[in-house]
Order: structure tokens, then sequence, then C-alpha cells
């Protein structure tokens, strides 16, 4: 009976061309090397404005446009006292609570009024669908100049201005087509046969969307809270059309207070109060980034 040698194992990856292989170990880190020091030069660029104020915040008034200096040459501390007592009889702890009191009441009104109004749109039936549904996109191509001085005879009529009603109220008649336009599209994605499972539970439209759209909703839900909160806390124009007592101010108003048209402007408290004033936008930003971006790229995939 013939003998069987056992043939030496051979090593793959022996065989192949050793450069080669060192080659395409050595390009990928380069090119991530690459992408690294682009990307981290366009984050330098875009933050350098923050980190300009940032240290601004710390500067003396003369020091603030006579020096190229990134760092403060004299540190002042007291930019944030004095900016915290602000300019006039109210502390700027006042328009911090009448911003966040807003934009509260905005965020509810919205997230109630587009969910409602984005339910219609994509679950019932009624006539001129088609066709309310796109009077509701056109005006999102309207200019909001053009209808604020219809808003403000109106809104003065019922002796509303120098109220926060002006700001609040529209929220809760689904006016941001935006947002509506964003839950429709993530409304149509839900399937139907919940709707279906639900009715013969014996289930009413409203309890469909209460108890079936509204909880699958909510990456849209989350998006539009923090954009409504973003844009009305920001908001400077609206509030300066409607508000003229300072105790009503909000913060974009109350930081146009530091500005003096004699030249006193006072520049190291209005910095000091305006990095103040980034810090509840970056928070909330950072906390929910992933449901930011989570609502916006499923809504606009679904449909």
């Amino acid at each position: 009976m013939p003998s069987t040698k056992t043939l030496p194992a051979i090593d793959v990856r022996s065989a192949l061309p050793a450069r080669s292989s060192r080659s395409r170990r050595r390009r990928v880190p380069f090119a991530k090397v690459v992408l690294t020091i682009v990307v981290s030069a366009g984050a330098v660029v875009m933050l350098y404005p923050l980190i300009w104020l940032a240290f601004a915040s710390f500067k003396p008034a003369d020091e603030v446009f006579s020096s190229t200096a990134l760092l403060p040459q004299v540190w002042e501390w007291r930019n944030y006292a004095n900016g915290w007592a602000a300019v006039g009889s109210y502390s700027f702890g006042q328009y911090f609570r009448n911003s966040l009191f807003i934009s509260a009441l905005c965020v509810i009104g919205n997230i109630l009024a587009c969910s409602l109004a984005a339910f219609a749109f994509g679950r019932l039936e009624f006539r001129f669908k088609k066709a309310a549904f796109v009077m509701m996109m056109a005006t999102m191509m309207l200019p909001a100049q053009v209808t604020i001085i219809p808003q403000f005879i109106l809104f003065h009529s019922w002796g509303w201005v120098n109220t926060y009603w002006p700001l609040i109220l529209p929220k809760f008649f689904a006016t941001d087509a935006f947002f509506i336009f964003l839950m429709v599209q993530f409304v149509r994605g839900i399937p139907r046969d919940l709707d279906a499972a639900a009715q013969i539970d014996g289930c009413n439209p409203f309890q469909i969307y209460w108890h079936i759209i509204m909880p699958l909703l909510r990456p849209a839900l989350v998006t539009t809270a923090i954009f409504t909160f973003l844009w009305t806390y920001n908001d400077f124009f609206s509030p300066l059309i409607y508000l003229s007592q300072t105790e009503l101010f909000t913060v974009p108003l109350a930081l146009r207070q530091f500005l003096d048209t004699s030249g006193q402007s006072m520049w190291g408290p209005m910095f000091a109060m305006s990095v103040l004033s980034l810090l509840p936008t970056i928070v909330i930003f950072a906390i929910f980034q992933r449901l930011i971006v989570e609502g916006i790229s499923t809504s606009g995939m679904k449909g």
C-alpha cells in the first residue's frame, strides 16, 4: 500500500506581493489624515466667530476693536456681572424668562397643531384635500414681511400689542407649513394596517391620532420642537414689531439695549450676555442632535 505524504501548508498571505499590501495599508491612514485635517480646518473656520465672541466678552470696551489679538490683554471679568444687571430697571434674567416662556408655548402649539394638520392630510379623506395641501405648501413661498402689516392691524384692533398673544397664538393654528409637510411625509410612511386594527377595536379618528400616530411621530415631533424653540428663541423681528415695554422684552431685544446710537455702547457686557444667550441653543442641539438628524432623514424618505 503506497504511503501518503502530507504537503506543507502554504500561507496564502505570504504569497501576495508584500509591496502592494504595504501600499494599501499606507493609503488608508493617509486619506484619513487628510480628511481629518480638512474637516478640522473647516470646523475652526466655522467656530472662529464663536471663539472670538467668547474671548471678546472678557475684553474692556476700548480693547474690543482696537486690538487684533484673540486673547484679551486685560481680562475684564466684570462684563458678565454688568451685563446681567443689564441696562434699565430689569436684570437679564427677566429677559431669559420671557424668551423661555414664549418659546415653550410656541413649541407646544406647533407640536399639537401641526401634527393634527399632518394627520388630516396624511390619513383623512375630505373634499378639496389636495387643493388645501397645495395652498398650505404655497404659503412657504410667501415672505413673512408681506403679511406683517395686516397681522399688526388685526392684532392692534384686538388690543394685543404689547402682549405675547401675537407671538404665541398663531402657533396653535398650524401656521408653519414646513413642519406640517415634515410630519405629513412621516405619517404617510406609517402602515395603514395600524389604523384598520384600531378601528376594529372601536377607535375613532382622534383616538387613532392620539394613541397610534402620535407615538410613532416621535422623531418628527422632536425635530419640530427643537427647531421651533431655536427659531422662536432667536427671533428678533416679531418681538420688535409687537413689544415696546421693557419688561416684556425677549433676549434678542434685550441685547439691542446695550447699543447706544450716541456712541456709548456697552460692548463687553453685550458680548458677555451674547455668550450666555447661546448656551440654551448649544445645549439643546448637543443633547438632541441624533433625533434632529433622524427626524429629518426619515421624514424625507417616507411617502
